[in-house]
């Protein structure tokens, strides 16, 4: 399908060809390990091992690309799968990495437990300061990672800036758009080398799948990592493609939601007297609210607020909410919220990305936004 066409159509169309058997307008599950061949080496398709490439997937994958603007998505098992397969295919023992921060505590513990064992080595840096980025780079520096907006406290990096800054030192710029969505944002665009995707969160938008996205530009990386991604084989099974390429028909509609709903919430918690801080892009007093503007369509569904009465205090505004499920995980149609510190980001306790102990997260659903507001407010006490 041509790129060409509106976000919406791609969403829709982009790798959802008609079956040619029987005319079904939705890819079909092909639940199936192993292909017939036509003698030996006749693949029908290139298909031979679901490991290697299988149809259901191949349409999620062209469709990826497609919404982010790439030559090629692979899709994986988890966020975190496809993660690993990129540090795997960009770096050897010896390199380094520039970190966020203030990055999803999963990364961190990906590169701090895992990839250090391997010998690679990394930093942290304030990605939202192209100094400070510029500054924690060293010679066998061969990645800047960033994730904005940031997982939990909604950072804004300057795409563009870092991707200057990338290119001088010779590295590539990987960013996490998981929190924007290529209908919000689409990095490649803006200098980016890898987007990285949980397509568990908003691609699938409605919490019944687990799965992950590598999408890029450049042809050569684009081989290279199909070529770990079949060695290492955590690629996404057909359902879990089937439910991600579902989901993501409706993206667009969710995520305009999504951002309606976070706004109402946003201004309510800024006027809220047991609210410390409120931490959302689309604030005008937010640090990266300019950036923010400049490189998103909208602001997205994620909000971060501090609670003034300190950790004890925020935890209880998370035991007592309704409408808002208490759990970890974030972007589907029900709304959810947690408590970092001693949930998704407890890995990160104790390390220059330990987050505050009285933060709370949103993940602003779609639901009558009047109603959350109402539970909101009964939380907060």
């Amino acid at each position: 399908m041509s790129d060409q066409h509106s976000f919406e159509t791609l969403a829709i169309h982009a790798g959802n060809t008609a079956d040619p058997l029987t005319g079904a307008v939705v890819p079909p599950i092909y639940q199936v390990s192993t292909y017939k061949q036509d003698g030996v080496g006749g693949l029908r398709g290139g298909y031979e091992y679901s490991r290697s490439a299988n149809p259901t997937r191949t349409a999620l994958e062209e469709n990826l690309a497609a919404l982010e603007g790439g030559r090629r998505g692979l899709a994986f098992a988890s966020g975190l799968a496809a993660e690993d397969c990129l540090l795997r295919t960009l770096l050897t023992p010896g390199d380094h990495v520039v970190i966020p921060n203030d990055a999803y505590g999963g990364t961190f513990r990906l590169f701090a437990k895992v990839a250090s064992r391997w010998g690679v080595e990394f930093s942290v840096a304030d990605t939202s300061d192209v100094a400070a980025v510029r500054a924690a780079i060293q010679p066998r520096t061969k990645a800047i990672w960033v994730e904005t907006p940031s997982n939990p406290l909604l950072g804004i990096t300057d795409i563009a800036a870092i991707a200057g800054v990338a290119r001088s030192a010779g590295a590539r710029l990987v960013v996490d758009n998981t929190f924007a969505s290529p209908y919000l944002q689409q990095p490649l665009a803006l200098g980016a080398d890898v987007v990285v995707h949980s397509t568990t969160k908003y691609m699938g938008g409605h919490s019944d799948v687990v799965g992950g996205a590598l999408i890029v530009n450049d042809s050569e990386l684009s081989e290279e990592l199909a070529y770990h991604q079949n060695a290492m084989g955590a690629v996404a099974g057909p359902f879990d493609a089937w439910l991600v390429l579902r989901g993501i028909k409706t993206l667009a509609v969710r995520m305009d939601r999504h951002t309606e709903n976070a706004t109402k919430v946003a201004d309510l918690l800024t006027r809220h007297p047991k609210v410390s801080h409120v931490l959302y892009p689309g604030l005008p007093e937010h640090q990266g609210h300019e950036i923010a503007a400049k490189q998103m369509k909208a602001f997205g569904g994620m909000v971060s607020f501090r609670v003034a009465g300190g950790e004890q205090a925020a935890v209880e505004v998370c035991n007592r909410a309704k409408l808002f499920t208490l759990g970890e995980s974030l972007g589907g149609v029900e709304s959810l919220l947690e408590h970092p510190g001693r949930m998704t980001h407890a890995s990160a306790a104790g390390s220059p990305l330990e987050v505050p102990a009285d933060l709370v997260r949103l993940s602003v659903g779609i639901e009558n936004g009047d109603d959350l507001l109402a539970d909101l407010t009964q939380a907060l006490g």
